[in-house]
């Protein structure tokens, strides 16, 4: 039995494939088109899916949308009717989309899938799931568990922003929920804003900056925005907020609060920004662990799993592990919206169908993450040809040596391998690779290839086996979602003048023995490579131990700032001539940058809108 789960019309559309319950695909549709958060219906990712699993639409059991929309229209019209007049000019600009479009959704939905295929055949087979529902069961069906809590936190869904769930077995049972407007997510979407980053795209870029600040108006937060409950229950002050009737995230009240306009794009970040990002970071964090500390109390299970966009927030998912009251997390790596396909058809087969699962206990579901297309070599070399790349082809052991070659002589190295990851990391199978022991790594990788704020941390993927060897973590972190600290006996000293930097100053200044991923405050981004999920990627960092002695290497996406993450061989020759990077590995072929026709050379650095 085949299972279509699709997630779209918000941000970051998505399709996922189930087969008689595992999963066979799931991709985002961003990958495919080429445009960042692409949210329009994801044709291609499904058309993609299809083709993984060998059928056509007209072979697919039930196909599943990722939300209720009638619902997301009551809610809409409750808060409008609620405000009223407040927000009327949003209303105005909202309600003609939704009558003309977003009330039809199930029509349209049905009109664009019998242009796949299956014509007249559709209606009877789409099923719709609620967005909670769909994030519960992306976190609890695929994990290793058969008994956990589950936590789900967002901007929004239908109404819920925030939900509880018990699951055992094939049961999912929602117990508690927070509603709209009161949010977690929206109050750091509030500060994403406010700080001049792109709200549901930046929230990323808070969290790498907090580290440079203090908390200082965290208080604040406390005091006016947000009255937080012991037990994590919480309810904002929409005084202080327009994203629930008006054109943006903050009021002139908050503004007032944080004294000033919100920062424009362009602006230099100050010190007041890290503080505030520093500030929302820690509330975020008090908020997780209150309520994960009153779950293990009130249901005395010892797994816990978390998705959500607010599931990315990997520093305060390492302060609940750390924390202890559960014994073991898992998070869906595709955490937001994406992953609600693959949710919505976990919900399809488990709790409309009833079927039973079988976890294993110990490997979760998701093979790695890697749900993506892959290339065959035949492939790669005519894609290759076809983008006039001049490369050399190799055998596996003198590919891994030339790569290992180019890393240690200070590369930054494009490495394309296999079937590409599923959710917003990139997992060593489209990823751009350093050496963590060189301390300009860090600044090359952000100002010369990836045309970024210099500011932004860089994680490391660390053979399993060797993880506790570098970080404070002592079990598998495979999807990049934990931080954890950089081992003590691996910090470097500060001298006295180091010391006394604060703030962007403290950017420079090595901090182990593996500086290019080493945040400022000692922490880093963990990925732990296991062979039994890409087995070339844990080989090339074999290989890499064997030259260098050193278990670690720089990971980060292949692509540049606002650019979704390559799909095809052709995507990363081009980001490759777009870039500084001076290595290129796709498959068994390997490129060197300066023997490309220079004709080729494209410019990057501007190519893309910031994200």
């Amino acid at each position: 039995m085949h299972i279509l789960g699709i997630s779209a019309f918000y941000h970051d559309s998505a399709a996922a494939l189930l087969r008689d319950g595992e999963v066979v695909a799931a991709a985002q549709e961003e990958r495919f088109t080429r445009r960042k958060h692409d949210p329009r219906f994801p044709e291609n990712a499904i058309r993609y899916c299809l083709a993984a699993g060998g059928i056509g639409l007209e072979q697919v059991d039930h196909v599943v949308f990722n939300e209720k929309p009638f619902v997301k229209f009551e809610r809409l019209i409750e808060t409008y009717l609620a405000n009223a007049p407040r927000g009327f000019r949003s209303f105005k600009a909202a309600i003609p989309v939704w009558i003309k479009e977003k009330l039809f959704q199930k029509r349209n939905l049905i009109k664009s899938l019998e242009e796949i295929g299956a014509k007249g055949k559709i209606a009877e087979r789409l099923l719709f799931a609620e967005h909670h529902q769909s994030h519960a069961a992306s976190a609890f069906f695929p994990s290793p568990f058969t008994e956990a809590v589950i936590l789900t936190l967002d901007g929004v869904g239908e109404w819920a922003t925030a939900s509880v769930s018990l699951g055992r077995g094939r049961q999912l049972d929602i117990v508690r929920e927070i509603r709209w407007p009161h949010s977690l997510g929206l109050l750091y979407s509030a500060f994403t804003y406010y700080t001049g980053f792109k709200v549901n795209s930046g929230e990323y870029k808070v969290m790498g900056l907090a580290p440079y600040g203090e908390p200082k108006f965290a208080q604040a937060i406390l005091d006016h925005l947000i009255d937080l409950k012991d037990d994590g229950s919480f309810w904002l002050d929409q005084s202080y907020f327009e994203y629930a009737t008006g054109l943006r995230m903050t009021s002139p009240k908050f503004d007032a609060l944080f004294g000033g306009k919100p920062r424009d794009p362009a602006e230099r970040l100050t010190q007041r920004h890290m503080d505030l990002a520093a500030s929302v970071q820690a509330v975020t964090e008090e908020v997780m662990l209150r309520m994960t500390r009153e779950l293990a109390r009130t249901y005395a299970v010892p797994n816990l799993c978390i998705a959500g966009g607010v599931a990315l927030n990997c520093v305060a998912n390492g302060k609940i592990l750390r924390d202890g009251r559960f014994r073991r997390l898992w998070m869906q790596p595709a955490a937001g919206d994406a992953g609600g396909a693959l949710g919505a058809a976990f919900a399809a087969w488990h709790l409309h169908l009833g079927k039973e699962r079988r976890p294993n206990g110990t490997g979760d579901g998701m093979r790695g993450s890697y749900l993506g297309p892959g290339f065959e070599q035949p492939e790669v070399e005519r894609r290759l040809a076809a983008a006039g790349a001049r490369f050399d082809v190799l055998d596996d052991a003198a590919m891994l040596a030339r790569t290992v070659d180019a890393l240690a002589s200070g590369d930054a190295v494009g490495w394309f391998q296999g079937r590409m990851e599923f959710g917003p990391r990139a997992l060593g199978a489209r990823s751009i690779l350093g050496d963590p022991r060189n301390p300009e790594m860090q600044k090359t990788l952000n100002l010369r290839i990836k045309y970024r704020e210099s500011f932004r941390p860089f994680a490391p993927a660390v053979l399993a086996d060797d993880v506790a060897e570098y970080f404070e973590l002592d079990e598998a972190s495979p999807y990049m979602l934990l931080v954890a600290d950089v081992k003590r006996g691996r910090r470097r000293r500060l001298g006295e003048a180091e010391e006394k930097l604060f703030g962007i100053d403290r950017l420079n200044v090595p901090r182990s023995d593996i500086p290019a991923v080493t945040h400022v405050d000692y922490s880093a981004r963990i990925q732990t490579v296991h062979a039994d999920t890409n087995p070339r990627f844990a080989a090339l960092l074999g290989a890499w131990k064997a030259r260098t002695g050193c278990s670690v290497l720089v990971n980060t996406s292949f692509n540049v700032r606002g650019e979704p993450i390559v799909h095809a061989p052709e995507d990363a020759f081009r980001c490759f001539m777009g870039t500084e990077m001076e290595t290129l590995v796709v498959g068994n072929c390997v490129l060197r940058k300066d023997r490309q026709d220079p004709a080729l050379k494209q410019d990057y650095k501007h190519a893309f809108e910031l994200d």
